[in-house]
């Protein structure tokens, strides 16, 4: 499968053969779903957290004797029964991670990209070299029409376009062993250089 590739300026710059088993595939709902839940549970901090009854400052006194009072046995006032007491089974910190098998993700990220290209999102650049300037890169990324876009460079990302896009609303770049599937379903555009696509064909073979 084949898309024309376009430079910064927006001028053609030849095209571009895509792999089908990347860009191809028919997205499955359910794959994407688990993948990103599986970001964002693992994204989740987990840092909830409430007293127990030997939490809280209280004093473990015996609040009234055990009989002759008509009233319930009760120990201390520290118990989840009493205002001010301990939480009953509240929140621990923990963690919400689980696991998610590398093939899996590896899938998730082929039907992301399947998506994008289906959906008619998906934009190919020869290259993301800029000259650092973030008033140049506004004005580019307005004429190409990218409201909030990620761009996927190869192996390492380029510094340049790096600085430029730091102050851009809705503009990123990430290296291509940074692409997930929650940020590229979450933006309207995706942009991938040649650079990035050979680094996603090499890495998801």
């Amino acid at each position: 499968m084949k898309l024309d590739v376009i430079n910064l300026d927006g001028s053609t710059a030849g095209n571009i053969e895509l792999d089908a088993a990347l860009f191809g595939l028919e997205a499955r709902a359910d794959i994407l779903h688990r993948v990103v839940r599986w970001q964002r549970n693992n994204a989740q901090a987990g840092t909830h957290k409430v007293k127990t009854r030997s939490e809280v400052n209280y004093s473990t006194k015996k609040i009234y004797r055990q009989k002759g009072t008509g009233g319930a046995r009760h120990g201390a006032r520290s118990a989840p029964i009493f205002r001010g007491g301990g939480v009953y089974k509240g929140p621990v910190v923990r963690s919400h991670g689980h696991e998610l098998t590398k093939k899996f993700r590896k899938l998730g990220l082929r039907h992301a990209l399947s998506a994008k290209m289906a959906a008619g999102e998906l934009v190919v650049i020869d290259n993301a070299d800029t000259d650092g300037k973030t008033a140049a890169l506004a004005k580019q990324v307005a004429n190409l029409g990218w409201k909030r876009a990620l761009v996927i460079d190869g192996a390492t990302a380029n510094e340049g376009f790096l600085k430029a896009a730091k102050n851009i609303e809705g503009l990123d770049i990430l290296p291509s062993m940074g692409a997930n599937v929650y940020d590229i379903l979450k933006r309207d555009t995706l942009v991938i250089t040649k650079a990035g696509i050979e680094a996603l064909e090499a890495r998801l073979k």
